[in-house]
């Protein structure tokens, strides 16, 4: 089954609702456009200066040329809107799929919540771009603002993963020199990888001045740990020969190291001032955008 057959346009028409709430996602971000201190190329010319190579041809005036014999290039004011880049963990973890989940696994959840949040900001003239990623980036797709870059985004998300490893920390450090421009960073991953990895990755896109929101993509499963009797456990990441295991056994160790992860990477968010979402595959992901925006417009 292929991403456009997941995501389909009634699931699209009910994130749309979301529009008039969707600038207050993130604190610090008007609405609508505004005047950026950058330099841009809108349509508002700001002042001449010395061409120099490697300048766009275009925006050479040639009137100040004739009259001086001295090339110029013409700056603009940039009206800016909100660039974000979503990050979506395609490691092996991401391909549990419990019988709670509705069919879907964490990876085909989190890429409906990724095309949503593209379609959503894409239909406001946001800029949006995407890294498809497991312990390093496989794809990334630059962030543009024409509605038709739904297609590039899409194409990116349905790529077959690896299944290999996470590692939130490497991704970062690897893509981090790409987003040239502070904005909006959503990282949609299960967050089953090393919390210290992760708490660096958080720091390092704090301190360049981006918001920040992580979704923890979970299977219902893995809270609550609802099996019993003889389990037969896969390593989806590491091609491990699979265990045996008495569930009533490990049922409570297992528990309480779930437990203790979590209250660390909730940590991790908090120090740093990220957004924190856990979201459950058995949630509908419009559900899951309109709880959470819902929730932070009540907050502010």
């Amino acid at each position: 089954m292929s991403l456009l057959d997941l995501v389909k346009p009634k699931d699209l028409s009910q994130i749309a609702r979301l529009q008039w709430l969707a600038r207050e996602v993130v604190d610090g971000v008007t609405s609508g456009r505004h005047r950026s201190p950058r330099k841009g190329f809108s349509a508002e010319f700001r002042e001449h200066r010395p061409y120099v190579p490697g300048d766009e041809l275009k925006n050479l005036d040639w009137k100040a040329f004739a009259k001086s014999d001295r090339l110029y290039t013409r700056e603009f004011d940039e009206d800016t809107n909100l660039q974000c880049m979503m990050l979506v963990d395609q490691s092996g973890s991401m391909h549990y799929q419990g019988e709670r989940s509705g069919g879907r696994s964490k990876h085909e959840y989190a890429q409906i919540v990724a095309a949503s949040l593209a379609y959503l900001l894409l239909s406001q003239q946001d800029s949006v771009g995407v890294v498809t990623f497991d312990h390093r980036p496989r794809t990334i797709v630059p962030a543009r603002g024409r509605p038709s870059h739904l297609n590039a985004i899409l194409t990116a998300l349905a790529k077959p993963s690896s299944k290999r490893p996470t590692d939130v920390g490497d991704t970062v450090r690897a893509v981090a020199p790409k987003l040239r421009r502070r904005g909006l960073i959503v990282l949609l991953t299960d967050a089953m990888s090393d919390v210290e990895s992760l708490r660096r990755a958080l720091a390092y896109l704090r301190s360049q001045k981006h918001e920040v929101m992580l979704f923890q993509v979970l299977d219902p499963d893995e809270i609550d740990f609802p099996f019993s009797g003889r389990l037969q456990v896969q390593d989806l990441e590491n091609q491990r020969p699979d265990k045996m295991l008495d569930a009533g056994l490990f049922r409570d160790r297992y528990l309480q190291a779930f437990r203790l992860h979590q209250k660390s990477v909730r940590d991790a968010c908090h120090q740093h001032q990220v957004d924190f979402v856990q979201a459950t595959t058995d949630l509908p992901a419009a559900d899951l955008l309109h709880h959470y925006v819902s929730g932070r417009r009540r907050r502010a």
